[in-house]
């Protein structure tokens, strides 16, 4: 591994002076016709010049800015001299998946986002493109074997088979820990399987960290939901020293508007699962392929939203709308996505809220009646408030309604366990420095915590559960 570079030895001023490298990707034309990852694999000597573009700057801006504090700048100086492995390690000493964030993070608002290059007026490095290329690189080369620490004798159980719940199991096992993790959907993955879809992360990649998990010892427990089917007190009494909740925010919020129940009126989840993960790893209640039609809305204009755009529009969906209350700049999810939904056809219908749907005599849906919408001033979310205006109302043809609202709290568990105490949101309690809970020997972190967040924040979180955990561990 190379040592980290003297600044005063960059020539900065031929580094800002190189062009960004094309991201290889696939035609809208083609990519819509199949869920392949939209972004194809980088070459290592494209990623080597593209990763020459880093200018090394003292402040590492990039790594102040990750919720995980990768050390972007030296992983980027090891790329660029060929040390593909040194610089994945790099990315591993502070990240349990570099190759999930490197496809699914946000980066024009966390690492590329706050690159110098911006000041230039230059596209910022891409870095979560080149973060990506190195984990898969040493996917492909990593030895077979695992190392561990002696085994310690301690069992701890994690609930939740997620990107939090993952890391910390992986981060116990290799402390020698003896770790359970259980979990309410047939397959491991979470919200990497069940909600983000194949063409934005190949699932592949979940199935890979499961076999990296067994090799470590990790014994997963699947179709089993803590608080239904068993109990926080009944994992401690066989045995688990320390318990981790990484349940994620998965309850739906509800869409209030008459005619909801119309067949045809679906909510993300479901049809997202239904869509993108393969059948023998789907409850039986979500066997069936998803409806739909020629004409489909989705209502919401976060992340998920354009999930299930994208996902109608590969299903075959003629017309694919996103149906928002308020405008582009009041859009909260990942502006990446939207660019990719506006190449791949998706219609933004803006400042339009759904207020009935409409049925057949077959109870299914066939049109929405909305009405248009002002914005006002700023509500608690910090963005102005939508207020419909008088006499505005429409009728438009649609086949199917897909609900995308966003998501909060499930309060089973909470409910379930007496001491365990959450906020007014129903979201878990914890000790921001440890992830401690309420419940002695209790963990959690992620967006069980946190409320629907991203990835990378879920894995920061469960590394200081972990160390945490281990502590506790080995202290009894």
């Amino acid at each position: 591994m190379l040592p980290r570079p003297n600044p005063r030895e960059i020539d900065r001023r031929n580094r800002l002076a190189m062009s960004a490298v094309p991201l290889p990707s696939q035609d809208p034309s083609a990519r819509t016709a199949n869920f392949d990852e939209v972004y194809l694999q980088l070459d290592e000597n494209s990623a080597r010049v593209e990763a020459r573009r880093c200018i090394q700057c003292p402040d590492a801006v990039c790594t102040k800015a990750c919720p995980l504090h990768n050390d972007i700048p030296l992983a980027l100086w090891q790329l660029e001299h060929g040390h593909v492995n040194d610089a994945a390690k790099i990315f591993h000493a502070t990240s349990t998946m570099p190759e999930v964030c490197g496809r699914v993070c946000p980066q024009t608002v966390l690492c590329e986002g706050v690159c110098v290059l911006h000041k230039k007026k230059k596209p910022p490095v891409a870095i979560g493109r080149l973060e990506a290329f190195v984990a898969d690189h040493h996917q492909r080369h990593r030895p077979p074997a695992t190392d561990c620490e002696p085994p310690t004798g301690h069992r701890a159980a994690v609930v939740g088979a997620g990107p939090a719940g993952l890391t910390v199991a992986e981060l116990l096992a290799e402390k020698g820990h003896s770790v359970t993790v259980y979990d309410a959907w047939p397959s491991a993955g979470g919200i990497m399987r069940y909600g983000i879809p194949k063409f934005k992360m190949s699932h592949a990649i979940c199935d890979d960290i499961t076999t990296h998990l067994r090799k470590l010892g990790v014994e997963f427990v699947f179709n089993t939901s803590i608080g239904r089917d068993l109990t926080i007190q009944e994992l401690f009494e066989v045995g688990h020293g320390a318990i981790f909740l990484g349940v994620g925010a998965g309850r739906a919020m509800e869409l209030q508007v008459p005619g909801g129940d119309l067949h045809g009126v679906h909510s993300a989840t479901p049809f997202l699962v239904r869509a993108n993960v393969d059948p023998d790893k789907r409850p039986p209640s979500l066997k069936d392929p998803p409806e739909v039609g020629e004409r489909v809305a989705v209502i919401g204009g976060g992340d998920t939203a354009m999930d299930a755009l994208r996902t109608a529009v590969r299903l075959g969906a003629n017309e694919a709308m996103c149906v928002y209350r308020r405008t582009e700049a009041e859009m909260p999810g990942n502006e990446k996505d939207r660019a990719l939904a506006k190449e791949e056809g998706v219609q933004f219908q803006w400042l339009t809220q759904p207020v009935e749907f409409l049925g057949d005599d077959r109870g299914h849906v066939v049109a929405m009646r909305c009405i248009e919408m002002e914005l006002g001033e700023p509500d608690e979310s910090g963005r102005r408030r939508p207020i419909p205006i008088d006499a505005s109302e429409f009728t438009t043809p649609v086949d199917n309604v897909i609900s995308a609202l966003g998501y909060g709290a499930d309060p089973l568990i909470a409910e379930r366990t007496p001491g365990l105490e959450t906020d007014r949101q129903g979201l878990i309690t914890a000790d921001p420095p440890t992830g401690a809970t309420s419940m002695e020997g209790v963990f959690a972190g992620g967006d069980d915590v946190l409320g629907p967040k991203l990835v990378v924040t879920a894995l920061a979180q469960a590394r200081i559960a972990a160390e945490a955990m281990h502590q506790q561990l080995m202290q009894a």
